[in-house]
């Protein structure tokens, strides 16, 4: 049996996004071929989550460090920790998000704040940064209304990179892109896209 975590970052409506329908159609059928697993759901745009800054990264440096903790840099921690450990247990993690105004939304960019702690997700080396979750397996969903060259679409790359500082090599990617750029063909692109989502979810 697996632990697996699901993040949707996006709180439009599934008729108005794209995103969120790969989220439920990759849901429904994870749920379907993997009824042993146990899984987890967050929904970032509901959690009112507290931008990085001062306070925050103070605290992350003092529980690193074993310092206690001013009432207020416990407060944010606690936002962290509620983010964080979850995150850590999963064996499996499945991200849904778009590209909004040529990156992810700031939900998605705060969570991944959380998720940097040293000696936790990575830590220090004369070599440089090591990843300590090697072994986690990561889905990314993203849909995107135009096309992009690899080296030029930056959601994708942005969230991946941020999980690849943790010592994440193992990703499915599936992705939906010009269906806004190609009105005649949008819903054609839809369908073989969750179709693809659909076929991601029972190999994941």
């Amino acid at each position: 049996m697996a632990n697996v975590l699901f993040i949707k970052a996006n709180n439009c409506s599934a008729e108005d996004s794209v995103s969120v329908r790969m989220y439920d159609t990759f849901l429904a059928s994870y749920k379907e071929t993997h009824q042993d697993d146990e899984i987890v759901q967050t929904d970032l745009f509901s959690e009112h989550l507290p931008y990085l800054g001062g306070t925050m990264i103070t605290g992350n440096y003092k529980v690193a460090n074993g310092y206690s903790l001013t009432p207020e840099e416990e407060a944010e921690q606690a936002f962290v920790r509620k983010h964080l450990e979850p995150f850590l247990a999963a064996d499996k993690v499945v991200i849904a998000f778009p590209l909004w105004n040529l990156t992810v939304p700031a939900v998605l960019h705060t969570y991944l704040d959380y998720l940097h702690q040293p000696r936790k997700t990575f830590k220090y080396s004369d070599a440089g940064l090591v990843g300590l979750l090697p072994g986690k397996k990561v889905a990314l969903l993203n849909a995107r209304g135009g096309t992009y060259r690899d080296e030029d679409e930056i959601a994708v790359n942005f969230v991946k990179k941020h999980l690849q500082v943790f010592g994440i090599t193992d990703f499915t990617m599936v992705r939906i892109e010009g269906h806004r750029q190609a009105p005649g063909r949008s819903e054609e692109i839809i369908v073989d896209g969750l179709r693809a989502t659909d076929q991601a979810a029972r190999m994941f």
